[in-house]
């Protein structure tokens, strides 16, 4: 009987296809472009004061039009950008459903905003009116929306959940999604992550005094803080042989603080060394690393110490925050997907790290820091997601051409 578990031969976990939509643009081709091509002093951040009541800061807004939501009671922002991602990825998922059969697939989605910017709007409706609009409804805020709303638009009927844990939610829903086909639960899985813009994320941001009204600056002496974005990153995974798998992953928390990192990346590194394990590898054998890289100071000071530990000085490595801004729960499934682009590439060309490359004399060295480009064809790469609490995850992709 197709809903029954059972345990699948092949373990390995494959990424056969993926969609993504950030400020870089929508669709893997265009974002692609701009990632690897984009100048060090170019942005696609934009000022804005639409979503701070006093501050006028860069945002990783997307600039397109999004996709329509066709399930009205699930009509949110956050799940128009969803839309957008998945779109591209709709005749390789019906394939997936002729041949493995829709209870089968599995959607595992990471989210921290879900719809809260509806939320807000609705909150100004009831202000001005004395009553919410008529096609409100609270679950539209609800964490579980967006999995809720992609199980029923694509019509399947596997394990269909969310994951909140802030800012680790989307490399969380991969490694979730690794599990349910590990386990024989699915044949295939939806997994990745989406988060918008909203007053309640960048008024929280800054409340917390790490936010900057300049383009964020990661790992550089002149630091300052963080910027935010959105955006979705889906990938699709099964255990069918591919271009890229997600070889290993790590977990960990570290409980330091309810925000602030552990002052040397314990926890981080911890997760580091799990994912490395997972996958079977030695640090040697990860060619790239792409940070968190937030540019606050005591996130890049933390993962710092962590990286340099784990791979020493001379692991290529970079943030891709400043173009992108801070995704939030998508971060972790969009700078996967990164990676996943990277690997498939013949040139060796490494995304974009923009700074003004100045170190910071305080923090080990990294010797690659900010490299444009490998000297082969990359063959391992990690992607790190850390978050408040001190929830840490660490993803391990690798090429299998």
């Amino acid at each position: 009987m197709s809903g029954l578990i059972h345990m699948p031969a092949n373990k390995r976990i494959y990424l056969n296809a993926a969609g993504v939509v950030c400020s870089l643009g929508s669709g893997i081709e265009a974002v692609a472009k701009k990632l690897f091509e984009s100048s060090r002093d170019e942005s696609y951040l934009k000022q804005s004061m639409q979503f701070s009541t006093e501050k006028n800061l860069p945002v990783g807004e997307i600039g397109q039009p999004l996709s329509v939501v066709v399930i009205p009671e699930e009509n949110t922002r956050n799940n128009r950008v969803l839309t957008t991602a998945i779109e591209p990825l709709l005749p390789d998922i019906e394939k997936l459903k002729q041949r493995y059969g829709a209870r089968r697939i599995a959607v595992v989605v990471g989210t921290s905003t879900s719809g809260i910017s509806d939320g807000e709007d609705a909150l100004r409706y009831y202000r001005e009116h004395g009553t919410f609009p008529r096609d409100y409804h609270y679950r539209k805020q609800e964490i579980s929306s967006p999995s809720r709303y992609l199980a029923r638009w694509l019509g399947l009927q596997g394990p269909a959940f969310s994951v909140s844990s802030a800012c680790t939610s989307g490399a969380k829903a991969l490694a979730s999604g690794a599990r349910l086909l590990r386990l024989g639960v699915c044949d295939a899985v939806i997994a990745g992550g989406v988060d918008t813009l909203c007053h309640m994320t960048i008024e929280g941001f800054s409340s917390l005094s790490i936010t900057t009204n300049s383009t964020c600056n990661p790992f550089s002496v002149n630091r300052n803080g963080i910027n935010i974005g959105e955006g979705a990153g889906i990938v699709l995974m099964t255990r069918e042989p591919g271009a890229v798998r997600l070889a290993g992953f790590g977990e960990t928390s570290d409980a330091h603080h309810i925000s602030a990192p552990h002052p040397q990346g314990v926890g981080a590194e911890r997760a580091m060394r799990q994912a490395l394990a997972h996958a079977g590898m030695e640090a040697r054998g990860i060619d790239y690393v792409n940070f968190h890289g937030t540019a606050t100071v005591q996130n890049d000071q933390m993962e710092a110490q962590a990286v340099h530990r784990v791979f020493g000085s001379e692991v290529a490595c970079g943030s891709t925050k400043a173009l992108t801004g801070h995704t939030l729960a998508a971060a972790g499934a969009i700078e996967a997907i990164f990676c996943w682009l990277a690997l498939q590439r013949d040139d060796g060309l490494l995304p974009v790290h923009r700074w003004d490359g100045q170190h910071d004399p305080e923090l080990p060295m990294l010797n690659n820091l900010a490299a444009t480009a490998y000297d082969r064809k990359l063959k391992a790469a990690m992607s790190n997601s850390f978050a408040f609490g001190g929830n840490n995850a660490s993803l391990v992709l690798v090429s299998d051409e």
